[in-house]
């Protein structure tokens, strides 16, 4: 009997980034602010003091939900904040360490960076914007991978927690992905924190 042949991965992730960018538009438009201050309340309380932890965010992109006040509120609590830098198509994002308020400049996508001279540093814990995600703890990027090849090169040299950051209505039921697409440990959304179906046994968010 003859079985339909699945799609190439890409085209199904082409498809799958325009339905989820429309989506997450329409998510955006009807609550930015309150789900952004409702994220950064569950993300602050659920991540506790930082006690000089790093943690890197990230400003937001297009439709992305707003995750500046969950990071100033982490700065407020002992965790040091960074903000990711983009330095070449192929290579690992490279972070640099940013307290809120401090100036910024235009980096790549026209996404705002710190400035040149801020100190290099290495995250424990990462939080990840997207276009989608599923419920075993993959994400739909923007088809760059920069964020995949960061999460690989951090993993090999240090435990890290990536945390996809997302509005709820972003879940879709599987997120297209190939052997290189790195798996979130687990999804912070103005509703609450998700953990992966892979990993039923974890009890909470391990930073340390």
């Amino acid at each position: 009997m003859l079985q339909d042949t699945p799609a190439p991965l890409a085209e199904r992730k082409t498809l799958a980034r325009r339905s989820a960018a429309a989506a997450r538009a329409k998510l955006h438009a009807a609550a930015a602010k309150p789900a952004s201050e409702a994220l950064a309340r569950i993300g602050a309380d659920l991540l506790g003091a930082g006690g000089g932890r790093i943690a890197a965010g990230f400003h937001a992109y297009r439709s992305e939900i707003d995750v500046m006040p969950l990071v100033t509120a982490l700065s407020t609590s002992g965790w040091i904040a960074a903000l990711p830098v983009i330095t070449a198509p192929e290579e690992p994002l490279i972070f640099r360490r940013w307290t809120p308020g401090d100036e910024t400049i235009p980096g790549h996508f026209g996404i705002h960076v710190p400035q040149d001279h801020a100190e290099l540093v290495e995250p424990d814990i990462v939080l990840v914007p997207m276009l989608a995600f599923d419920r075993q703890g993959y994400r739909l990027g923007y088809g760059g991978g920069f964020y995949d090849r960061t999460l690989e090169t951090l993993r090999a040299k240090k435990r890290v927690t990536a945390i996809g950051i997302a509005f709820a209505g972003q879940e879709i039921e599987s997120v297209p992905r190939g052997r290189l697409d790195q798996p979130l440990d687990w999804i912070l959304t103005e509703q609450g924190a998700i953990y992966p179906a892979r990993d039923q046994a974890a009890k909470g968010p391990e930073c340390d």
